[in-house]
């Protein structure tokens, strides 16, 4: 049977690509954003089903969840890297962060799990932040962190229903998300993560596999050129720090 997969964040970046490969597979992809403008553009794109909602809207997401009908896989790509030095940050800020990032995985976890069968599976985007907090980036990283750990918890909950839970932890990725930080870098391709997430939907239930991390080579033959994010390009930072 055709496997039914819901891909948050699936207007742009990660969530299109992977929605985009999984459509390619034959997957019947239902994407999900805020916006619903590039959302249906993005599901004319690839074929697929959309439903605008707020992930960490509970009765938002409920709407996504009964479109979709039953749900095979589960990718939540949705989330924000924002936020300030501490000394700055509003609470207000903080927590915005912390339900763009953190909460929502309760609310799309405890929607999908009453449709989920023996065999499916749920992949949550996540950072390296979380294991090495950015300095100025304090909410994004404990979000991160607390979404591994949600994760980790949750797969020894459903392990017993037959359902797997997978962490893709990534380093920085090409995506206009990073257009304020102000170095060049090497970094991933959204192609990149999509593919190790349609990856781990081919794995044998048997298999236990918590955690993916993927950085992009930082040096030799196999080394991406830098990305250098607006910011960074509008004070005139082009190369990599030593390499100028």
């Amino acid at each position: 049977m055709t496997r039914v997969a819901v891909v948050t964040g699936g207007s742009s970046g990660i969530g299109l690509a992977t929605g985009l490969l999984l459509a390619d597979r034959g997957y019947d992809v239902v994407l999900t954003a805020r916006r619903e403008g590039p959302l249906r553009e993005a599901a004319d794109r690839i074929g697929g089903r959309w439903v605008a909602a707020d992930s960490a809207d509970e009765e938002a997401f409920a709407a996504v969840v009964a479109a979709a009908g039953k749900v095979d896989l589960l990718v939540h790509a949705a989330g924000v890297m924002a936020g300030t030095f501490v000394r700055k940050e509003t609470a207000a800020a903080f927590d915005d962060i912390i339900r763009t990032n953190l909460r929502s995985a309760l609310v799309v976890s405890t929607a999908c799990l009453p449709v989920m069968e023996p065999g499916a599976r749920m992949v949550f985007l996540s950072s390296t932040s979380a294991h090495a907090p950015h300095p100025g980036r304090a909410a994004y990283s404990a979000s991160k962190a607390g979404l591994n750990a949600f994760a980790e918890a949750l797969a020894r909950e459903v392990t017993r229903d037959g359902i797997a839970v997978h962490v893709v932890t990534t380093g920085p990725v090409a995506t206009p998300m990073l257009d304020d930080v102000r170095f060049p870098m090497r970094t991933l391709q959204v192609d990149d993560v999509a593919k190790a997430i349609v990856w781990l939907d081919q794995l044998s239930p048997s298999v236990v596999l918590r955690e993916v991390v993927l950085e992009a080579v930082d040096e030799g033959p196999f080394a991406p050129e830098p990305f250098v994010p607006e910011a960074a390009r509008a004070l005139g930072r082009t190369e990599l720090p030593g390499e100028g």
